[in-house]
């Protein structure tokens, strides 16, 4: 393993005792590093490369606008690739979803979405609604709040001191729950729970429930059956709760329309952006919400009481709006709920190998998860590090995955997630799976792992 303090490198890397392919081009679907060899990037890096790689207009975009106008403060002006990357959120999203608040990075618009929810329950003269309700597993991201009402032990192990206190409600993981996502379904898988909590917390003190809408690494792009949202949307109604959808992950089109719950007819009072929204070319997030919320604060204290100083960046808002009129003018997206079927349909094929529990998800988003025995689904055990040996046997076969462990138990649990680019085509769909296999049989080997 390589020494950070040795290496000869100035950089804090992300993982400190790895080393890093550097890669020097991206085309398409594909990564390229400096000895020339190639990679599928079938996780669009972190979830984020809807686009491809190597998209002129986007780059074009960004170049003109920092000739333009690099940066004003958003406290004092604005200027029009903001209202024109406001004006595109709002007509792709929800009809109530209207004012968009633009940040750099999904963990800020969280963090600003639940502050949101506290300041507006505040200034409405309802203080003591305050309680957050989040689902387990979860995440929602890395600033402390967000870290919070994210569900990762893993990630939090060395924070907990300095986390705020969440009430935590099973997630809805067919894959694991006792009912197995058959009806009747168990609390969990049909909402039940969530009001549940709602109820013991008691209604005048619960401000806000965050979810994602369909699973991202946390429980491996696990689906609720069609009547859960639903159910939760009535239960937040009755209980004067705010909904925040958090769809950083899942949304911009990932899960095969814009809003991952879009299909379920279901409106949150806030939505969280990030990731998809600029295709990975700058990093840009955004909070989406309705006047009637917005006018609460516009008639109390006047303002969101969330400074950041790169909110509003003329260069981000730029490259989101191009992102946004690609998608649109190449109907991404619904090449997106196309390519998806072909996707999932190549990967059902994968349930036949060794280790392989489940194949789930929707649109360009699958997880995979690995297990020690398919019929009782118990997890290999966390010592065998398979998701990760799986990782570095994959990047050896030129395929980039992403791995998420602890899902089962809070500890164990093996998965990894796939998300190519909207642009994958068939012939690349069936790429994956080859270099999948090849990867499985690789990382069986590097463990030890019975096959």
């Amino acid at each position: 393993m390589p020494d950070p303090a040795t290496s000869g490198s100035n950089v804090f890397y992300r993982k400190l005792t790895r080393h890093y392919p550097r890669i020097v081009r991206g085309e398409g679907c594909y990564l390229f590093d400096e000895a020339g060899r190639r990679y599928f990037d079938a996780c669009g890096g972190a979830f984020v490369v809807n686009l491809g790689h190597g998209v002129a207009e986007i780059a074009t975009a960004v170049g003109n606008q920092a000739r333009t106008l690099g940066y004003v403060n958003g406290t004092a002006f604005t200027h029009d690739p903001v209202e024109e990357l406001a004006a595109e959120i709002a007509q792709l999203s929800a009809a109530d979803l209207e004012l968009v608040y633009p940040l750099g990075s999904g963990s800020e618009a969280v963090e600003a979405a639940l502050k949101l929810a506290r300041q507006y329950w505040i200034e409405m003269g309802r203080g003591a609604k305050r309680k957050v309700i989040a689902l387990a597993p979860s995440y929602h991201g890395n600033t402390l709040l967000a870290l919070s009402v994210s569900a990762r032990p893993h990630s939090s192990a060395f924070f907990k001191d300095w986390m705020v206190e969440v009430i935590r409600v099973p997630a809805p993981y067919p894959y694991r729950c006792e009912c197995r996502g058959k009806p009747p379904y168990c609390p969990a898988c049909s909402g039940v729970a969530i009001e549940a909590a709602i109820l013991e917390a008691g209604p005048g003190s619960v401000a806000a429930l965050i979810a994602e809408p369909i699973g991202g690494s946390s429980t491996g792009a696990s689906v609720p059956h069609e009547g859960y949202w639903a159910r939760v949307r009535e239960a937040c109604d009755r209980h004067e709760v705010l909904l925040i959808a958090d769809e950083v992950l899942t949304g911009a089109g990932r899960t095969g329309t814009w809003s991952a719950l879009e299909p379920y007819g279901v409106v949150p009072d806030i939505m969280t952006l990030g990731k998809g929204i600029a295709g990975g070319y700058v990093p840009l997030s955004a909070v989406v919400t309705s006047r009637a919320i917005a006018d609460v604060l516009a008639r109390g204290s006047g303002s969101l009481a969330h400074a950041q100083t790169f909110s509003h960046h003329p260069v981000l808002c730029a490259a989101g709006v191009a992102t946004l009129r690609y998608l649109r003018g190449n109907r991404l997206i619904e090449r997106c709920a196309d390519m998806g079927r072909v996707l999932h349909s190549r990967l059902s094929a994968l349930r036949d190998l060794p280790l392989v529990g489940d194949v789930r998800g929707r649109g360009l988003l699958a997880g995979i998860e690995f297990v020690a025995d398919r019929e009782t689904r118990e997890p290999l055990a966390r010592s065998a590090g398979f998701a990760e040996a799986f990782t570095q046997a994959a990047l050896e076969a030129g395929l980039v995955v992403w791995p998420n462990i602890g899902h089962a138990d809070g500890h164990n649990g093996d998965l990894v997630m796939l998300a190519p680019p909207f642009i994958v085509t068939e012939d690349q769909i069936d790429e994956i799976a080859v270099l999948f296999t090849r990867a499985l049989w690789g990382a069986a080997e590097r463990v030890g792992v019975a096959r």
